[in-house]
């Protein structure tokens, strides 16, 4: 599948869409702007579908919903793949008034029952590989009545993608309906991974996702008509900002893939024009470059390669102090042409206009890497509480180990703790059907209580620490973060996939490793080869070099298999669950203290 170019637009132009009072609104403007323009597109498919036709689509599964009594503050929620029947049967849902919600594809029964019960929604979009715990719910909880099911055949009791747009009312007043929304709608439910506590449903409304667009975009104007991926989970914030709602302002083809472990991959055939990911994706082709580099066979290609990244590493030094020499860049260029543009071409990032990365800490030497090679990674921190973006490191103005200023619009300030307290339009209407946590996360002049500990330097780029509630106070009261101490073991090698710091009250730090098999199965070895238990240890020094005594870790021990999303150890978004590790690793942390 080639990559489609879309309808073009003036450099300077900005969407329309930007000025909506509602994403519905939104959506509208820009379907009708970039009409015969290709939408939605899915991997390993001919599946197209043009601006028009997602338009179309959208109003007759909107009558279709509404003919279930759907309306208005209603709720709707998807247990879906990365696919384009989220994109449609959403925007349908939405200009109904409705509020979306997603559930993580990774989620037991148990946890898909507590979100439909407090979501409270009477139907739920699903698919066949999810289709048997959907149903299973449906027994228990009473409030959810349809289940629609958007491939193959629709068992006994549930409805087909087909049937639902077969049963929309010919006279239903389509437009009548999205007019109706208002900005302060709720236009989607953002359920917290729940590490700390029941799931959360956090409430952001029309004027929130739209709020949050318009500072994002005075930062890094995102070029109407390009191309993206959709590959991260719609349950988290990031791709319902960058996925679903970016695409209705901006006109852009959105590339459904419904496995994320391919989207590197894919990338290589899509050539998008923003590329976004998570901090480990980047840190896996750090670790694959190289490694690709060190097995390079032809010495001239090994030297090039060597070459290139001195004069890179000189460029970035030169970038943080604010002055790159005319010979300097020159150089670099030659490298880019010689070395740089052919890697990226490789990557299928050759096209790419703007590199974001956030939902967890990125390590400086990651981004350090990919800067020397023209690959400026704009590192963001946000919440889903605040819509997804907070701050943001600006094109050309980037310091790694900083997650950049507020954005437009956005105020910024530590309270006397270090917690960083935030203020502004895109922050959230509050959490459904949580009063009580609702008045607990804000002060009483408005500010929202992030429950993360930055500092702030003199240009005012904020540096997340750590979660307040994750700081290490060892058995002597010091306070460490243990983001980063972990940060520094993942630095050291590229066979560290996770790490967990541990030392609250007790006298010394140790820590969990656990290997990344990428890399065991490049080298062609195993997870109890002595070879890779030094290389570890070793990593563990060389971090060690970068720490304070007091932080640390004085033993470690690798912990055997993979860590997955959503699994008992990491959230659906790959945050570390540090309580119930250390419940579950009991008694392999007792014996790194005993």
């Amino acid at each position: 599948m080639e990559p489609v170019e879309t309808a073009p637009a003036e450099a300077n132009a900005r969407p329309e869409a930007l000025s909506a009072a509602t994403m519905c609104e939104a959506f509208q403007l820009t379907a009708d702007e970039y009409a015969e323009s290709p939408a939605l597109r899915l991997k390993d498919s001919d599946y197209e579908a043009s601006f028009a036709e997602y338009a179309e689509t959208v109003k007759r599964r909107a009558a279709g919903l509404a003919a279930l009594g759907v309306g208005r503050g209603d709720t709707v929620g998807f247990m879906l793949v990365n696919r384009p029947a989220l994109h449609l049967t959403d925007g349908a849902a939405m200009h109904l008034g409705a509020t979306c919600f997603s559930l993580y594809n990774t989620s037991s029964p148990e946890q898909i029952e507590y979100v439909v019960a407090d979501a409270a929604n009477r139907v739920l979009v699903t698919e066949q590989a999810f289709l048997e715990p959907v149903l299973k719910v449906r027994e228990e909880v009473d409030s959810l009545e349809h289940v629609v099911v958007v491939d193959g055949e629709a068992p006994e009791g549930t409805i087909s993608i087909e049937e639902l747009e077969a049963m929309g009312d010919p006279g239903f007043d389509f437009e009548a309906a999205w007019r109706a929304v208002e900005p302060e709608d709720v236009l989607c439910l953002i359920y917290t991974s729940g590490t700390t506590g029941p799931p959360k449903g956090v409430q952001l409304t029309h004027s929130n996702m739209l709020g949050v667009w318009r500072a994002t975009d005075q930062v890094r104007p995102v070029k109407p008509g390009g191309r993206g991926i959709s590959f991260l989970p719609t349950a988290h914030i990031a791709d319902r900002w960058a996925g679903l709602y970016a695409q209705m302002i901006y006109g852009s083809t959105v590339y459904c893939c419904p496995n994320p472990r391919e989207m590197v991959a894919y990338s290589i055939e899509v050539k998008p024009t923003a590329w976004g990911g998570v901090p480990r994706i980047w840190e896996k082709l750090k670790a694959m470059l190289e490694g690709a580099m060190a097995a390079e066979q032809d010495p001239e290609k090994r030297k090039a390669a060597e070459w290139a990244m001195e004069i890179g590493r000189r460029k970035v030094a030169a970038y943080m102090d604010g002055d790159i020499p005319d010979d300097l860049q020159a150089e670099w260029d030659r490298a880019d042409e010689l070395v740089f543009s052919k890697i990226r071409q490789a990557l299928g990032l050759d096209e790419v206009e703007s590199f974001i990365v956030g939902a967890a800490p990125t390590p400086p030497e990651v981004l350090e890497f990919f800067l020397a090679m023209g690959i400026e990674i704009c590192e963001t921190w946000g919440m889903s509480e605040t819509s997804a973006v907070t701050t943001l490191n600006p094109p050309g103005g980037i310091r790694p180990g900083t997650v950049g200023p507020p954005v437009p619009g956005v105020e910024v300030k530590l309270a006397e703790d270090g917690e960083v307290m935030v203020r502004g339009s895109q922050v959230m209407k509050g959490y459904r059907n949580m009063p009580e946590k609702t008045a607990e996360t804000f002060t009483e002049d408005g500010w929202l209580l992030t429950g993360d500990v930055g500092e702030l330097d003199e240009r005012g780029y904020l540096k997340i620490v750590d979660r307040k509630k994750e700081l290490i106070i060892n058995a002597a009261g010091k306070n460490m973060s243990p983001a980063n101490i972990e940060a520094k073991v993942k630095a050291a090698s590229t066979l560290v996939a996770q790490v967990v710091a541990i030392g609250d009250g007790r006298s010394y730090n140790v820590a969990l490793i656990t290997l990344d098999p990428e890399t065991l199965a490049m080298r062609g070895a195993a997870e109890d080869d002595p070879a890779i238990a030094e290389e570890v240890a070793a990593a563990v020094e060389e971090a060690n070099q970068r720490l304070s005594r007091v932080e640390q870790i004085k033993r470690h021990k690798i912990i055997p298999g993979e860590w997955e999303p959503g699994g008992d150890e990491l959230t659906p978004t790959m945050k570390l669950k540090r309580r119930p590790i250390e419940r579950k690793y009991d008694a392999e942390i007792e014996a790194l203290y005993s």
